[in-house]
């Protein structure tokens, strides 16, 4: 993807909602040790529950969520300062003080989120990765649910919509065998009758062309 023009300068000016960096990873290349706890009541004002979503593309559910519940706390991640710009610029646009972004990659959630601090994860069509050789890179693959499960509480949700069966089934398998318990599985939400769902960009998209969507819902074990 061709870098947006004054991208930088754009990614300043959403300041109020832009949280930085994950992990520097310069120094990560120096192999410089690094640790930033959030302190997401300071972030908020407010001890409000905490809602992430991983890989928020262009922002449309992330706003769309905070909008309806203002009650709640947003913070969606994406590593692609290229698509989080767009993200960023509609939330300073919507003006909503409940959601802030993060941008970096999803292995270092662990080391800035504290433990048993968030409510819920959204994994709103994730990149496949339908090599066999780059299954490590999925969002759901148990590297990535022990991470989440040391962050969500106990209880927790995670929410995952994809126009993948075959990430699905790679989702269901390894949600079951590292302890999660799943329910509201659906093989065709749009004609399932559940209620409340927000459409995302990739979800009209691939919708429009007949694909289904399949989402599930699953808890994290009490600790």
């Amino acid at each position: 993807m061709r870098r947006k023009k004054y991208l930088d300068e754009r990614l300043d000016a959403c300041g109020n909602v832009n949280l930085g960096w994950l992990v520097d990873y310069a120094a990560e290349q120096r192999g410089e040790t690094q640790q930033r706890t959030l302190d997401v009541r300071e972030i908020f004002g407010n001890d409000n529950p905490v809602h992430l979503e991983v890989g928020c593309g262009k922002g449309g559910f992330a706003v769309e969520a905070a909008r309806r519940n203002p009650d709640i706390n947003f913070i969606a991640v994406e590593m692609a300062r290229n698509v989080i710009v767009s993200a960023m610029e509609l939330a300073v646009k919507e003006n909503l003080p409940n959601l802030k972004f993060l941008m970096g990659k999803a292995e270092y959630l662990e080391k800035f989120f504290p433990e048993n601090s968030v409510e819920r994860i959204y994994l709103n069509f994730s990149c496949p990765y339908p090599k066999e050789t780059y299954k490590k890179h999925r969002l759901t693959h148990p590297v990535f649910l022990e991470i989440y499960k040391h962050i969500l509480i106990p209880g927790g949700e995670i929410h995952q919509k994809t126009d993948n069966m075959k990430l699905f089934e790679f989702s269901i398998e390894n949600l079951s065998q590292c302890g999660f318990k799943l329910k509201n599985v659906s093989l065709d939400l749009h004609n399932s009758g559940f209620e409340g769902n927000i459409v995302t960009e990739y979800e009209k998209r691939f919708s429009e062309q007949g694909f289904p969507i399949y989402r599930l819902e699953a808890v994290n074990p009490t600790k």
